[in-house]
């Protein structure tokens, strides 16, 4: 368990305590913006294959006490919570988006805030965290409670992140485009600075995203080992 706890601290603070801090400013002022992305992005494949071999070590320890079991209706859930998820986090990867990675450039586009952005800025974050709490409702052992609770809090914590981080590179276009979207999903649409548009998202978006969803549904056994459905 000591392992995983190591990879998991390690995976987050590259990216909550160095890519979106002062920490990342000045090592791109230093070495680069293109070595600091090819170094960072180096660290975290390294800090994924690490979660991922650290949390198939801890699942088979004796330490691995079990909190919490399943019952046929948090898998259900869980079922219903990925597909939120994913559409979420389909159209949130195949959106232009300014808070997304190399695509600053998109906020020079008069017609930027549309589609999945109208709803939330961070789409895929969102995805990341509802797809988090599903896998928690699920995974009431204390390798799946450390591994997916981390992953709450890094999607979480990363919209904030990311905002701060925009905000000191990009100025006053990124405080308009932030006066224009939520954070938080559905909010800027709740307060009337914004407009629900499902049609505007682009609906291959998301019927690709039900697709990914029903993909990962089937195919989780063969993938993962578990099933996914009931």
């Amino acid at each position: 368990m000591s392992a995983l706890i190591a990879a998991v601290a390690f995976f987050v603070a590259i990216h909550l305590l160095v890519s979106g801090t002062r920490v990342r400013d000045a090592l791109t002022g230093r070495i680069g913006q293109g070595p600091y992305m090819g170094l960072f992005s180096l660290a975290s494949v390294a800090g994924l294959g690490w979660l991922i071999f650290a949390y198939g070590a801890a699942r088979q320890a004796q330490a691995n006490d079990v909190l919490w079991t399943v019952t046929p209706v948090t898998r259900w859930v869980q079922i219903v919570i990925q597909l939120a998820a994913m559409l979420l986090i389909v159209p949130g990867l195949t959106t232009p988006n300014p808070t997304s990675v190399m695509q600053e450039a998109t906020l020079k586009k008069v017609d930027v805030v549309k589609g999945m952005l109208r709803i939330t800025r961070h789409p895929f974050l969102w995805g990341v965290a509802l797809w988090a709490v599903g896998h928690l409702l699920v995974h009431g052992d204390m390798a799946g409670i450390v591994l997916f609770a981390a992953m709450l809090a890094l999607a979480l914590f990363g919209t904030v992140s990311i905002d701060a981080k925009r905000r000191r590179a990009l100025g006053k276009s990124w405080d308009a485009f932030a006066a224009q979207t939520s954070n938080v999903p559905f909010a800027a649409i709740a307060t009337g600075r914004q407009r629900l548009d499902l049609g505007e998202i682009g609906w291959w978006r998301i019927a690709l995203g039900v697709g990914v969803w029903a993909m990962f549904a089937w195919a989780h056994p063969y993938l993962f080992g578990v099933a996914a459905l009931p």
